[in-house]
């Protein structure tokens, strides 16, 4: 059984990772927030009692559950009502920033040059906008496998799918990102 401790301290843990696995899903920040709270909160309520061990499967699940969740009411949103807003280009303060998050050490940043700075945000931009291009269900597999670095029956059990499935989906991921890449001129 889990303290309130060892579940606080693994929603912790788990906060930033989930916060961005949501954002490459949902593409805004706001939804993505109250989609990670939501999952919080579900897991708290719900499943505190279990055992540490299966908080992070549970967290995992209920995460893409309510990810699922999101959609539909979008999609139903959308069939009702027509908003303007969303025609609306967004400025720089609400999109997610891949290349912040992975900026090098202020000594690094010094020595390289504009032109390298410059470059890298162009290819961090390109496989950014190319996993956000996946389909759902292989960019959910992608995520979990490769940036939670969850094995694949891991993955499986949060997707409710088979192992196969997992790898299937993982694999054609993987060949979608390499030619996007490959296109753009980005080689590995």
């Amino acid at each position: 059984m889990a303290t309130e401790q060892e579940l606080s301290g693994f929603l912790q843990s788990v906060e930033k990772r989930a916060f961005k696995r949501s954002l490459y899903h949902v593409r805004d920040e706001d939804a993505a927030l109250d989609i990670v709270q939501d999952s919080m909160m579900k897991l708290a309520q719900h499943y505190g009692d279990k055992p540490v061990a299966e908080l992070p499967m549970l967290f995992q699940r209920i995460l893409s559950n309510c990810t699922l969740d999101w959609f539909r009411r979008q999609k139903t949103r959308n069939a009702l009502f027509s908003n303007l807003s969303d025609f609306e280009i967004e400025g720089d303060d609400g999109e997610f920033n891949l290349l912040e998050a992975l900026m090098p050490a202020d000594g690094e940043a010094a020595a390289e040059t504009a032109e390298d700075t410059m470059s890298r945000a162009q290819i961090l931009q390109t496989i950014e906008t190319a996993i956000q291009d996946l389909p759902g269900r292989q960019r959910e597999a992608f995520l979990m496998r490769y940036w939670e670095e969850m094995d694949v029956a891991e993955t499986a059990a949060a997707m409710g799918c088979s192992e196969g499935s997992v790898k299937t989906h993982c694999s054609r991921a993987v060949q979608a990102l390499a030619r996007a890449l490959k296109a753009k001129g980005i080689q590995p």
